[in-house]
């Protein structure tokens, strides 16, 4: 099934090169699982902070869930700093 990753802030340098802005549609395994979104995109999951599937809010324990289907928009942002 296909869906859309969004990286926001800095993990944007996880998105393949030739890449233009913060999104990229993807191929997944039907039963795939936000985790399994990151983990192919090697995103470690210590800048993984907010995750949003479809605009609602995925919580850590649901992120290992096959929650996802084709067409949804899964974005994440990393912590955020400054002041």
């Amino acid at each position: 099934m296909k869906i859309t990753l969004k990286l926001f802030a800095t993990l944007g340098e996880y998105l393949p090169g030739d890449v233009e802005g913060n999104e990229i549609e993807v191929e997944v395994e039907n039963d795939a699982t936000p985790n399994d979104v990151i983990g192919r995109f090697n995103v470690p999951q210590s800048m993984v902070h907010l995750v949003l599937l479809n605009g609602i809010y995925v919580d850590k324990e649901t992120r290992s869930k096959p929650v996802m289907q084709t067409g949804d928009a899964l974005a994440i942002w990393p912590p955020v700093a400054g002041g």
